[in-house]
């Protein structure tokens, strides 16, 4: 558990959260991407179910207590509904999203940061919270305080495609 900042600070520092592989648990729908060419509509259309990731629910309730809470995602921005449901549907604390812009294909790597930064520019982030070990790598140089979710297995199939085809 990261050492979050004292609760009376104003305005409060963010924690922002990662969904999937972080949040989402999305073993159930990587089946899609496994064949050719692969089923981007069918992969984020599935992600309506997915399960929670305990961990990563009770770091971001915690967070919540002393944190303003951000959610930043490579998901593409015409999931947001999708999301903002999932998010609502198990009682997550409320929060700004940040999603992938329309067409944009670069690596999460790249966006991600890029969309922190965006953050960051007139707020305090306390602690990010990712996955992806090369977002994480990213974030780290930065000078990000960086936690890696690290409670869900890696997926080599999902790693490849974040970095190869830009979609999460």
């Amino acid at each position: 558990m990261p050492e979050w900042p004292t609760a009376d600070e104003e305005p409060r520092p963010l924690a922002v959260f990662d969904l999937d592989g972080t949040l989402a648990d999305v073993r159930h729908r990587l089946h899609h991407l496994r064949s050719r060419p692969r089923d981007w509509d069918g992969f984020f259309a599935a992600a309506r179910r997915d399960p929670l990731l305990a961990e990563g629910v009770a770091l971001v309730m915690a967070g919540a207590q002393r944190c303003e809470v951000a959610y930043l995602t490579g998901r593409p921005e015409h999931c947001r509904q999708d999301t903002l449901d999932w998010l609502a549907r198990h009682a997550l604390p409320e929060g700004r999203l940040l999603m992938r812009d329309p067409g944009d294909r670069r690596p999460a790597r790249v966006v991600k940061p890029e969309l922190l930064r965006r953050l960051a520019d007139d707020r305090v982030v306390a602690v990010v919270v990712d996955d992806d070990h090369q977002v994480c790598d990213a974030y780290e140089a930065e000078g990000f305080r960086v936690l890696r979710a690290t409670w869900m297995a890696r997926q080599p199939l999902l790693e490849r495609v974040q970095e190869d085809e830009g979609r999460t």
